[in-house]
């Protein structure tokens, strides 16, 4: 996730208590989608949905935040 922000990321997960938490709960939820993914015969559950919105909210969180520091 951002390649472009790899060194900000890895700063910011040992400086910024939100930010990790944040990358942390992203994470968690793509291994969660991972897995009902290969367990159900479809990616299109109502339970995988609502965490790939989740997923989406976080990962747009974590970019404002990355923008935030970059322009800092």
């Amino acid at each position: 996730m951002f390649p472009e922000y790899r060194d900000l990321i890895t700063k910011l997960k040992t400086s910024d208590a939100h930010f990790l938490r944040k990358f942390d709960e992203h994470n968690q939820l793509d291994e969660e989608i991972k897995h009902l993914e290969t367990h159900n015969s479809s990616d299109s559950t109502p339970e995988v949905k609502v965490l790939k919105a989740k997923k989406l909210h976080l990962k747009e969180e974590i970019f404002e935040i990355l923008k935030k520091h970059e322009m800092a």
